[in-house]
This record gives C-alpha cells, structure tokens and sequence, in this order.
C-alpha cells in the first residue's frame, strides 16, 4: 500500500500518543463534511485540507494530525459509505446471487452513496492511487463474495465448471453498477436483480 492510502494515525504513528485522545466526533465532522461538499457538486480536485477544515469549523492541524493527506482522508470517506457484504445462505445459488445483486441495488438508490461514488469515478484516472486503495480494501471483499458463490455453484452442478469466475462476476455485477454509476437516470426497480440473475444463469447452466 502506498502512503498516500494510509490514514494520518497509522502512518508511523508512535506506539503510544500523549494528550487528548482522539475525538469520534471531530472525524465524524469532517467526513461529513466532504460528503456534503461532494454531493455539492465540488470535485475532488476543489477539496484541500485548508477548505475541508474551514468547512467543518476545525483548525487545519486537527486535520493533519488525523490524516496525512487528502488521499488518505478520501479514502476514509468512502469506507464511511461502505456496508458489509451479506453473507450467502449457503441454499440456492441462484438466491445467493439475488441477495448479493439487491445489495448493490440498494446502494445505487441512496442518493449519496451514487453521488459520491460517480465523483470518485469520474476523476479515477487523475487518482489512481486513492482507486486502487479503495479497489483493494473494498471492491475485492465484494468481488471475492461473488466468485465464493459462483465457484459453490460450479462444485453443485448449477453452474458450468469450465467457465472463468472473474468473467463472470463481471458479467453479474456490470448491469447494475451501469446503471448505478453512470446512467443515473436509469431506473433500479424491484425485481431489477431477479431478472439479471435469471437471464444470466440461463446461459451458464450446464447443457
């Protein structure tokens, strides 16, 4: 991992702090206020530290103390967004699938997880160090909770054996990230993850 994905009080923190402890609420304050500043409509590229702490009513050294940089504070932004993936039941691989696709139908319906994460985005390539940080501590466990399923769906007979598990998470999980992210005027109606999910194992269930 680079520095620029770690947050200010893990990058060679000293084993032990002197002082006040750290305050929850002022944390609290200052996602907030970048997600505020992101729904806003201000790119990433607008965000300095001096602004974020002028904007959450803190002095620019408690931001400093917390975060070493705005790489690292952005990516504490999104993992505050971030729910946990719902474990499979362990049935019908096909539920399984279903449960997982509802899950990210859900986020793209809250408003500022899409706002957020279309920000993100849409400036990956200008940051690409804050995306593959994010990449590798979020997107993956989702990722890796896909192709678990997938692989038991292999093992059962449900699914074809000979078929690449990474490619097909892809094809799972495309539809409603499209969707989601960069056609925000699109509809996520109920019933929109059954029908994805039953149109696709429809091709990849064995002859």
């Amino acid at each position: 991992m680079t520095g620029e994905g770690t947050t200010g009080a893990a990058a060679g923190a000293p084993a032990e702090r002197r002082g006040r402890p750290r305050s929850p609420a002022v944390d609290t304050a200052v996602v907030e206020t970048v997600l505020r500043l992101l729904e806003d409509g201000v790119g990433v590229a607008e965000l300095s530290m001096e602004r974020i702490a002028r904007e959450a009513g803190v002095g620019k050294a408690t931001v400093y103390r917390r975060w070493a940089g705005k790489e690292a504070l952005m990516l504490d932004v999104l993992r505050s967004l971030d729910e946990a993936v719902p474990g499979p039941a362990g049935g019908c691989v096909r539920d399984d699938l279903v449960a997982l696709l509802e899950f990210l139908r859900r986020r793209g319906l809250a408003k500022r997880s899409s706002a957020v994460l279309r920000t993100v985005v849409a400036q990956v390539q200008a940051r690409p160090a804050l995306w593959a940080e994010y990449h590798d501590t979020v997107v993956a466990a989702r990722r890796e909770a896909f192709e678990a399923v997938l692989r038991r769906g292999m093992a059962s007979g449900e699914i074809r054996a000979d078929l690449d598990t990474e490619l097909l998470t892809d094809l799972f999980v495309s539809p409603m990230l499209s969707r989601a992210l960069f056609h925000e005027w699109r509809e996520l109606p109920e019933g929109l993850s059954e029908r994805i999910v039953d149109t696709l194992l429809e091709g990849v269930r064995p002859a």
